[in-house]
């Protein structure tokens, strides 16, 4: 519901119900099928977790996805309501009552609605189903015996053929917090008493240094995990779980603690690197210039997007970073607030040589580039023939080379957008945001617009960095 759309009679029915959440329980036994997923939005956005579970109980459709729901203070008491009311369900030879829902998506994926038409998608092969491991419902609805999920035992009074088979797709994120260790409690508590028919699908797997919780890890299948995110932690400490997720699209390093490069756990982490042939993306934050140069070299081939930002890149690392074989197939490169100056701007050069055949993202925002710099750069600049959106805010040029760039880029027909910094004259004090003219860069914009509209390229938006 959009808050500030005006209230239809649905929307109006929906708040009346639920403002007694006694009645609303009692009213979904009655609810037409049609209701449950603006009613499932009212009552998440609202919080009401009695509802809630009572809803994910009687759900009508075989999959319930979070989608784009985010209501953070309250989402773990959300979340906890939605598992708490998951069935686990009987065989579909057995006379008992059984819900339809199979699949609880929590994972909160952007693009996803809160239940797939039935008329598209033929369950179980639902187009959020997990599809990689041998416990998805994908593969056990295919296979003539169950198998059973990790984390679980075997019961005599519980045998496998008794249950149908549940999946709960979670992001995690292991953060030590009191709030997060009851969160992850439910969710082993849900799987053990399931028997082996909930299989527990993390997408997203995050943990720093604390890597409080670790017993959820045995639950994990590793071959689910498509996202990876570990800050501040010992590379020894990721290397053992990389080589097991043999699915991973991203890979999210930050302050990692490299504590000798020619260590045998550093080598071996550089060899999972290179064969990881379904990584897509990596993104390096606060990483030291030797390991982060050693690390270049083993990307692996099919790379399609690299964030390198607040690390050490010497001339080296960019040579390094250029004659890799992902250098010629990535899309996007990001450096943000990675030094680029006068020394490095030959190397720079041919690492945008490199990435030119397929480049469509450039970002180096905040990387104390000046004039002499970005002049050098811009014919490197002109061969990326691809580049669609280009940012290089927040670094200190001048309104000459400012123009100067517009007169080149526009050259490029699929670049749409470019993200410039304010030129240096418009603040009355230089390093000194809050000194910004704004008359002044009224101006800078206006004369760009103009320049624009000259070479006839209105399709092209250029816009200035947020101060």
């Amino acid at each position: 519901m959009d808050k500030n759309a005006p209230a239809t009679l649905l929307d109006l029915a929906v708040r009346s119900l639920l403002s007694n959440e006694r009645v609303a329980i009692h009213a979904l036994e009655e609810l037409p099928r049609v209701m449950f997923a603006p009613f499932f939005t009212a009552a998440f956005l609202g919080g009401h977790k009695k509802v809630l579970r009572e809803m994910v109980r009687i759900w009508p459709y075989p999959c319930l996805h979070v989608g784009t729901l985010r209501v953070r203070e309250s989402q773990y008491d959300n979340f906890e309501a939605m598992i708490d009311g998951l069935q686990i369900l009987p065989a579909q030879n057995s006379s008992s009552w059984a819900p339809k829902l199979r699949i609880l998506d929590l994972s909160q994926n952007p693009g996803c609605r809160t239940t797939c038409s039935e008329i598209r998608t033929t369950f179980p092969f639902c187009f959020r189903s997990c599809v990689h491991s041998q416990h998805s419902i994908v593969k056990t609805e295919e296979a003539p015996q169950r198998v059973r999920c990790p984390g679980t035992v075997n019961s005599e009074s519980e045998p496998q053929s008794s249950r149908e088979p549940v999946e709960l797709l979670v992001n995690i994120s292991l953060d030590g917090t009191w709030r997060t260790g009851r969160f992850l409690s439910l969710l082993r508590n849900k799987v053990e008493q399931s028997f082996g028919s909930l299989h527990l699908c993390c997408r997203v797997l995050q943990f720093d240094g604390r890597l409080a919780h670790e017993h959820i890890l045995q639950l994990l299948d590793m071959g689910c995990i498509g996202h990876l995110k570990v800050d501040d932690i010992y590379l020894s400490q990721v290397t053992t779980l990389l080589a097991q997720m043999t699915h991973l699209h991203s890979l999210s390093m930050s302050h990692i603690r490299f504590t000798s490069c020619v260590r045998r756990s550093f080598g071996t982490f550089l060899t999972h690197l290179g064969q990881m042939n379904t990584l897509q993306q990596i993104r390096l934050h606060s990483c030291r210039t030797h390991p982060l140069q050693e690390l270049l070299r083993y990307l692996p081939p099919q790379l399609d997007a690299l964030y390198l930002s607040f690390c050490g890149l010497s001339n080296r690392g960019i040579t390094v970073l250029s004659q890799s074989p992902a250098a010629t197939h990535l899309r996007l490169l990001s450096l943000s607030n990675v030094e680029i100056s006068r020394e490095l701007s030959e190397s720079f050069q041919t690492l945008l040589a490199s990435v030119s055949g397929t480049l469509e993202y450039l970002q180096i925002t905040s990387c104390l580039i000046t004039d002499s710099t970005l002049t050098a750069v811009i014919p490197a600049l002109n061969r990326c023939s691809h580049l669609c959106v280009f940012s290089f805010a927040s670094n200190p040029i001048t309104m000459r080379v400012l123009t100067s760039l517009l007169r080149h880029l526009t050259n490029l027909t699929e670049l749409k957008r470019v993200i410039y910094p304010v030129p240096v004259h418009c603040y009355e004090q230089l390093h000194n945001p809050r000194s910004l003219n704004r008359q002044k860069l009224s101006e800078v914009q206006a004369q760009l617009k103009a320049m624009l509209q000259v070479v006839k390229r209105n399709d092209m938006r250029w816009t200035s960095s947020p101060e």
